[in-house]
């Protein structure tokens, strides 16, 4: 087994020991576990530059993660579920389900929240799988090998990323912060740099004697093959892209037998191995957000979970918000946290069943390796409206050919969570993010898409444990005419007092790396741009929120407008262009005028609060409707129909007295 060792050096009580419900008390368990996979497995085969690593005296291939665990401290009161969160940049995310806020520091104590996932009886797993994950105590990475060609370490170019906030004059050679790839020759002549205002607009050159490969120390500048200088300053808000020469590529796609791995282990080993399962686990369900989403569905379609006996390691898998793309998961020097745009993720195919590009006669499907070996899971992939406003997310279920609905695998549902941004909005609205002090047009979006997620969670175990089929997708439809052109949606929003439109939609390109692309290597940095995909968003209704995907009561029986989208603040620069192209996507909220007065003096086209709702009590009685409606489809669960009223009460008192005029 892959799986050499599982050492737990930290096992300590949860929650200061408090009960959750029948499933009783739970307990953390940290540690690393080691690994020793066969290069020459065939299983292992997808993995860029195994090949290239350095071999045990049997032939394998050693690497290590860090590693987490809950689990009821009783395992008999557990439900044998694991659910694998794969860790977004080291951190955990799956205590989101239960409603809780991410933490900023990373060794904070894990928060139960509404202990939804300790009550139902999950055992939720952690291990490291990014080898770029800084050396930060809390977060969870990948020591992973470095691959090596005949000569030692691999040169090659590499292309990074950078967009500020704020003035600056230096970036580390990195997304945000993590380990760098330094420059091979600090004077390298060819190396280039270039500065865009839109991912869709057309790069400039920056001359080469304006930057240069230095850091500043106390205000002392010296050549350094980490960082990036250039005395000017970088333009905030605006997009730089630098392409270099690097040495030494870590074998980054060992991720994935990482991630496989431990779950094969903790379902199949037994407590003689070291398993520390008090019980044999039934199933296991894997859940990423964004980065790790985007993970999750290149897990797919490189076909990485089976272990090296050919058994299924997830049985369920949902991909949050990883919209149509992937990532540098598995990629010669390959940078894992790298988001967005002009990245490899962007490549076809998008669907799980056959696509075929016009524009480049490519025929793929998401799913093809797995659908080869016929041990396809149960997969639901859910986004919001933001990873459709960057461009990418309709391509899921798009037949590029007849730009009609694409058709859909028995194993897959397809969820948008209308109305919604990349992240589970916050009430009252913010004004200004915490983690990263970003501001935006209008204050954020503040609804809490939480409770679909925990819904299909539920429906998820359901489908792959008892065979009961899941609700039916939900999405932007080109057949029902609710998929259209984002560029038309944005012309509606000219027509709302206090709201800016961007003159430029974002929009996916086809990006040609090279020929080498397909084995894990590009040869063309930066990539040949090609034609732009269609860009498909939902359509609006008169209160102008979205009107397909699974919509909360927030935009049946809306108090507001709520978007995906939302553009920068003219203080962090760039104010043409969506938050989060580089990463951390956005959108608004903006509520409904109190009063028709409210609204004939500001020209605001929707209709007020209170031509909608003849009192509060009648609006609380449609959303609760609403929400039922909701339950008895199957995309809500009865026990969070409470915080949905409560949620909804605040709102209404909240958008009513701030928005009233006199």
């Amino acid at each position: 087994m892959p799986v050499t060792k599982l050492e737990v050096t930290n096992r300590q009580s949860f929650a200061n020991g408090e009960s959750f419900g029948d499933v009783g008390v739970y307990e953390l368990l940290e540690g690393t576990a080691h690994f020793a996979v066969d290069p020459l497995n065939e299983r292992n085969t997808a993995i860029t530059d195994l090949e290239l690593a350095p071999r045990d005296s049997d032939g394998k291939v050693q690497f290590s993660a860090g590693f987490a665990m809950l689990q009821p401290v009783n395992p008999d009161r557990g439900n044998r579920r694991i659910l694998f969160d794969v860790v977004n940049r080291g951190r955990k995310t799956a205590l989101s389900l239960n409603s809780v806020q991410a933490a900023t520091d990373p060794t904070a104590p894990l928060e139960p929240g509404n202990g939804f996932l300790m009550r139902h009886g999950y055992t939720v797993v952690w291990c490291g799988w990014q080898a770029d994950v800084p050396p930060t105590p809390g977060l969870i990475g990948l020591q992973a090998p470095e691959a090596l060609g005949p000569r030692g370490s691999l040169t090659g170019q590499i292309l990074c990323q950078f967009q500020a906030n704020e003035p600056t004059q230096v970036f580390l050679l990195a997304d945000r912060q993590h380990v760098p790839h330094p420059a091979l020759d600090v004077d390298e002549a060819t190396a280039t740099l270039t500065v865009r205002d839109h991912p869709n607009s057309p790069p400039t050159p920056v001359d080469r004697g304006k930057w240069s490969f230095v850091r500043v120390e106390d205000g002392e500048a010296e050549p350094e093959p980490s960082h990036i200088y250039m005395p000017a300053g970088f333009d905030p808000g605006k997009i730089y892209q630098l392409v270099y020469t690097t040495r030494g590529s870590i074998i980054v796609g060992l991720g994935f037998a990482a991630v496989r791995d431990v779950v094969s282990y903790l379902k199949y080993a037994g407590s003689a191995e070291g398993n520390p399962c008090g019980v044999a686990m039934e199933y296991a369900y894997g859940f990423g957000r964004s980065q790790s989403g985007r993970f999750l569905r290149q897990l797919i379609h490189l076909g990485l979970n089976e272990d090296e006996e050919e058994r299924m390691a997830l049985d369920g898998i949902i991909p949050h918000v990883g919209g149509g793309m992937r990532g540098e998961f598995n990629l010669r020097f390959g940078q894992p946290s790298k988001d967005v745009c002009y990245i490899i993720p962007e490549l076809f195919p998008f669907t799980d069943t056959e696509q075929v590009d016009p524009a480049t006669g490519e025929r793929s499907s998401l799913l093809a390796r797995m659908e080869e070996r016929g041990k396809v899971p149960k997969i639901m992939f859910t986004n919001t409206s933001a990873e459709y406003w960057r461009g990418d997310a309709a391509l899921i279920h798009t037949d590029l050919e007849t730009m009609l609905d694409a058709p859909e695998s028995p194993s897959v549902r397809r969820y948008h969570f209308a109305g919604c941004q990349h992240g589970a909005g916050e009430f009252p609205p913010l004004e200004v993010r915490p983690a990263d002090g970003i501001r935006g047009q209008l204050p954020f979006n503040s609804v809490d898409y939480t409770p679909l997620l925990r819904a299909a969670l539920q429906n998820l175990d359901r489908w792959v444990s008892a065979g009961e089929a899941p609700p039916p997708s939900r999405h932007p439809s080109l057949s029902n005419g609710t998929a259209v052109e984002s560029h038309s949606v944005l012309k509606k929003f000219e027509n709302l007092p206090g709201v800016r439109v961007p003159t430029q939609t974002t929009r996916a390109l086809r990006l040609d790396y090279g020929p080498e692309a397909h084995l894990g290597r590009t040869t063309t940095l930066p990539a040949i741009e090609g034609s732009e995909y269609p860009a498909l968003v939902s359509d609006i209704d008169d209160s102008f929120n979205e009107l397909d995907g699974i919509r909360l009561p927030d935009l049946t029986v809306p108090v507001a407008t709520y978007t995906g989208w939302n553009l920068r603040d003219q203080s962090i620069g760039n104010q043409d262009l969506f938050i989060g192209i580089t990463g951390g996507l956005a959108g608004w909220t903006l509520p409904f005028p109190a009063t028709p007065e409210d609204r004939q003096s500001s020209g605001d086209l929707r209709l007020s609060i209170k031509e909608r709702y003849e009192s509060k009590e009648e609006y609380l009685k449609q959303v609760e409707a609403a929400a039922q409606s909701l339950i008895d489809e199957g995309y809500f669960l009865v026990e969070d129909l409470p915080e949905a009223m409560d949620r909804a009460s605040r709102k209404y008192d909240y958008f009513l007295g701030k928005n009233h005029s006199s």
